[in-house]
């Protein structure tokens, strides 16, 4: 049995441990926000917090986050109201919007971390993470202006 805590609330499974994060938090809890892009963990539109840091949730196995904490995009901010979220909206970040959990998720971490990162430690933190559309201009804007607290 494997018990891990996904958006404030304790599960316990007895999935096989070899299971991706990122199709228990699927197939089993429902929690549809977090996307299967590569399956590699490359692109980044799987990207949840564990323990508070970003990561590849297909890449990492059920064994992995055994008594740890999860929180998918579903968890970020129950009204999406997070500073990321609001941001995000202001500047109109997404055309397909494919990636964008993956991406939010992704600039929650680094601005948890750093509230006030440079551009150069944006545009690191947020070099894994794929927008297919080409967004990464708005990206950049929104984790700025969500680094103001919008």
């Amino acid at each position: 049995m494997i018990t891990l805590r996904v958006n404030g609330q304790e599960h316990t499974t007895s999935a096989d441990p070899s299971l991706p994060l990122l199709w228990f938090l699927r197939d089993e809890l429902n929690l549809t926000g977090t996307k299967f892009g590569c399956g590699e963990a490359l692109c980044g539109a799987c990207t949840v917090h564990i323990d508070g840091e970003a990561v590849r949730s297909c890449g990492i196995v059920l064994s992995d986050v055994s008594g740890k904490s999860v929180v998918t995009i579903e968890g970020l901010d129950a009204h999406g109201d997070h500073p990321v979220q609001k941001a995000w909206r202001a500047v109109n970040v997404p055309q397909c919007g494919y990636c964008q959990a993956g991406q939010i998720m992704q600039a929650s971490a680094l601005l948890a971390k750093n509230p006030k990162p440079s551009d150069s430690e944006i545009d690191e933190a947020m070099s894994g993470n794929i927008c297919r559309c080409g967004c990464y201009q708005r990206i950049h804007t929104a984790v700025r202006l969500a680094a103001t607290g919008v």
